[in-house]
């Protein structure tokens, strides 16, 4: 039975947030536990608001929960978001709660597309949101579901004795499944009408509703994803998070080279490490747009990132030449390669203090100046953060640190408006790579100048908390229709071999 085309109805997200944390050791909400520097639910809502298909979201949410909810709408700007409610004590409740709440200002006749959407599934793609607004368009009701990797068995207790297998089902023909569950509003509200005559209804999910009070309806299945996870064990809680840190992110690019000028005219930019490379690239870039750049480095102005009082004298220096400090960025490092066991205690110190201490030590000192122009500290990681390797463990565990670093302090800085991204460029031509490996094939390295574009496109967005990868274009493969995690898988595999 397919549902004759017609306009596109508006659709509705409704995030299903009544979840206890009970299951992963918590006293408040799952949804509410903090992952990768935000909320979980927070980062399923940001997820249906930047969705081109969802017209706006209501959240079901805990008993008792509704006010930390609505501040993480109002905070984080979350504008499709119209309406937070508190959810039943039972799936089936907090469904009809749902229900109720969508057919609010409807007129006589009208439809609207619904996608129930687990609050604790913080990973969803816009493709499945997509394909299952689009299979709205055919079907009156769509589940989204993956094959079984593994063997799934039925098994029936006997007393004392525990379980026993009773049957092992064809594993092709298995699918475990996931949300969101898309319907037609219509279709939903009359399976919910028809169990309410069943005494024993009891639910854990609506398209069984469909399945069972309303047989003659097809309920069509959407491919979802293996990391369409949802968060509900201890283990959960930490892959999630390590999934989120290894995710990929855009920067927006400027619509034309005006848009840059007129962001950066004015502005200040104190950049660490701009003797050369990369550093030099961005200040050199800022300047044509007409900022004011304050490009330090140890061989041009003799600025020791290692030594605090070198980064407040900068840092002093430039706010009282223009009045203002909009963006500090550092991009100094150094590269040792060398068995751990075999390197002596002075190059340990330089690969601390360079790498690790310096950022430290020019975050806490940027700070003052960046709450004052909401401005954004720009930190800079390696592809080998993701996998420590033989002979590069101080320079990969404190590229490891660097991405910590710059989750923590988004977090920590947010309410003063303070934004801190960190990029993480794949192989690039620098002086500091060639010294330490030579020469390299020509076209096997980014250039330092696509680093730096893509450098100014986070400074100037109003991310915060993300990891941008920098990677060459692969021909063979459109990354822009890849998902931030299916980048991020790949991305884990490249690196393998990156350093």
């Amino acid at each position: 039975m397919s549902v004759p085309h017609e306009a596109k109805p508006r659709t509705t997200a409704v995030v299903l947030a009544g979840g206890t944390g009970q299951r992963v050791g918590l006293s408040i909400p799952k949804q509410l536990l903090k992952i990768a520097g935000k909320a979980v639910i927070e980062h399923t809502l940001t997820i249906f608001q930047n969705a081109e298909d969802i017209d706006d979201v209501i959240v079901l949410m805990a008993p008792g929960f509704v006010p930390d909810v609505e501040k993480i709408v109002a905070k984080a700007g979350l504008t499709k978001v119209i309406k937070v409610i508190e959810g039943g004590s039972t799936r089936n409740e907090t469904t009809e709660r749902a229900i109720a709440a969508l057919g609010e200002g409807l007129a006589e006749g009208e439809d609207r597309n619904v996608l129930f959407h687990d609050a604790v599934r913080p990973l969803l793609s816009q493709r499945v949101i997509k394909d299952c607004v689009d299979a709205l368009g055919r079907y009156q009701a769509v589940d989204v579901a993956i094959p079984s990797a593994d063997t799934i068995i039925v098994t029936r207790t006997h007393g004392e004795d525990g379980e026993f297998i009773t049957d092992v089902p064809d594993r092709s023909r298995l699918r475990r499944g996931q949300t969101p569950q898309a319907f037609k509003l219509s279709t939903i509200r009359k399976a919910y009408e028809v169990a309410a005559g069943d005494p024993n209804f009891q639910a854990t999910d609506d398209c069984s509703v469909v399945l069972r009070y309303l047989p003659d309806v097809p309920i069509h299945v959407v491919a979802g994803d293996e990391y369409n996870m949802k968060v509900t064990q201890p283990v959960d809680v930490f892959i999630t998070d390590k999934l989120f840190q290894l995710a990929s992110t855009a920067a927006p690019r400027q619509a034309d080279e005006a848009a840059y000028r007129e962001l950066l005219s004015g502005k200040t930019l104190v950049v660490f490490g701009g003797s050369y490379g990369i550093g030099a690239d961005i200040g050199t870039l800022a300047e044509q747009y007409g900022a004011k750049v304050y490009a330090l480095g140890r061989s041009t102005t003799g600025t020791h990132v290692e030594n605090p009082e070198h980064i407040d004298d900068a840092l002093s220096k430039a706010y009282a030449e223009t009045g203002r400090i909009d963006y500090v960025i550092n991009t100094a490092g150094v590269l040792r390669i060398g068995k751990l066991a075999e390197t002596d205690n002075t190059t340990i110190q330089e690969a601390l203090n360079v790498n690790y201490l310096a950022p430290v030590q020019i975050a806490r000192a940027s700070y003052k100046y960046l709450a004052e122009t909401q401005g954004q500290l720009l930190l800079y990681t390696s592809s080998s953060y993701t996998r420590g390797r033989a002979e590069y463990s101080l320079y990969s565990s404190t590229k490891a640190a660097m991405v910590n670093l710059t989750q923590a302090l988004a977090d920590e800085w947010a309410g003063e408006g303070v934004r801190v991204n960190c990029v993480n460029p794949e192989r690039t031509a620098t002086p500091m790579r060639t010294k330490a490996f030579g020469q390299e094939p020509e076209g096997s390295l980014l250039s330092s100048e696509a680093v730096a574009r893509t450098s100014l496109d986070v400074l100037l967005s109003a991310m915060t908390g993300h990891v941008i990868d920098v990677r060459q274009q692969d021909p063979t493969r459109d990354v822009a229709e890849a998902s931030g995690f299916e980048q991020a898988l790949a991305s884990v595999l490249d690196r393998q071999e990156d350093v």
